[in-house]
C-alpha cells in the first residue's frame, strides 16, 4: 500500500514538472520572438545621418576626394610646364631657322661680292694684256730731240755714252726704267724724279725712253742711243 501511493506521488511530481517546463519553453520561445522583432524594428528605424559611422565614411570620402584634387592640380601643372617647354622649343627653333637664314644670305652675299672683285680683276688683267699687245712699238729717232730753237750748249756730262736703257717696264704713270753703266756693267733702275749724275728723271716713257732735265738742259737716253 505504502508502495503504490509512493508510486503516485512520483507521477504527480513528474507531471508538475513536466508542466513547469512545458511553461518556460513557451515563455523562452515568446521572448526569443519578440527580441527579434526589436531587432527588426531597430534595423529599420535606425538613422545613419549624424552617426559616427557616418562621419567616418564622409571623412574618408573626403580624403580620397582631396587626394584626386590634389592628384589634378599636379597633372595641371605638369601640363603647363609642357606647354610652357614646348613654346620654349618652337622659340628656339624659330631662332635657329632665322639666324641660319641670316648667315645663309650673309654668305651668299659676300661670294657674290668676292666673284664680282674676282671678274673685275680679270677684266683689268685682260684689259692689261690687250694694252700691251696691241702697243706701238717705239721708234727712237738716231739723233737727239730739238726741245728749243736755240742751239743746246755741249753738257758736262753725256749720258747717252755712260749710261745704255735696257727696257721700260709698268703702266700708266709708274713706268720705270732699267739703265746699265757701260762703263762696269752694272744695271740701275730709275724712276720720275730720281737723280743720275745731276740729273733729274723728267719723264719716262716707252716712246721717247728716259728723258733727264738740268738747269734747262735736256738728254734723253733711248734704246737707239745704246745701239
Amino acid at each position: 500500500m505504502q508502495n503504490k501511493i509512493k508510486l503516485l506521488l512520483c507521477v504527480c511530481a513528474f507531471g508538475i514538472t513536466q508542466a513547469c517546463y512545458a511553461e518556460e519553453i513557451d515563455i523562452n520561445i515568446d521572448d526569443a520572438a519578440a527580441n527579434e522583432q526589436f531587432s527588426a524594428d531597430a534595423i529599420e528605424e535606425y538613422n545613419v545621418d549624424g552617426s559616427l559611422f557616418q562621419q567616418i565614411t564622409d571623412l574618408e570620402q573626403e580624403k580620397v576626394l582631396m587626394q584626386l584634387e590634389k592628384e589634378r592640380a599636379q597633372l595641371n601643372l605638369d601640363l603647363d610646364r609642357l606647354a610652357a617647354e614646348k613654346i620654349k622649343l618652337h622659340m628656339e627653333i624659330d631662332t635657329l631657322s632665322g639666324r641660319a637664314e641670316q648667315q645663309q644670305q650673309e654668305f651668299e652675299t659676300e661670294r657674290a661680292r668676292l666673284q664680282n672683285e674676282a671678274k673685275r680683276l680679270e677684266n683689268e688683267r685682260e684689259a692689261l694684256n690687250n694694252k700691251q699687245q696691241v702697243a706701238p712699238t717705239p721708234s727712237y729717232a738716231p739723233s737727239q730731240p730739238v726741245y728749243s730753237e736755240q742751239a743746246q750748249p755741249k753738257p758736262e756730262t753725256d749720258i747717252t755714252k755712260k749710261y745704255k736703257l735696257l727696257n721700260v717696264f709698268g703702266a700708266g704713270s709708274q713706268l720705270q726704267a732699267t739703265i746699265q753703266d757701260l762703263a762696269n756693267g752694272q744695271n740701275k733702275k730709275l724712276s720720275v724724279g730720281k737723280d743720275l749724275d745731276g740729273y733729274t728723271v723728267k719723264s719716262i716713257s716707252l716712246d721717247e725712253g728716259v728723258v733727264f732735265s738740268k738747269d734747262g738742259e735736256i738728254q734723253t737716253l733711248n734704246v737707239a742711243n745704246g745701239n
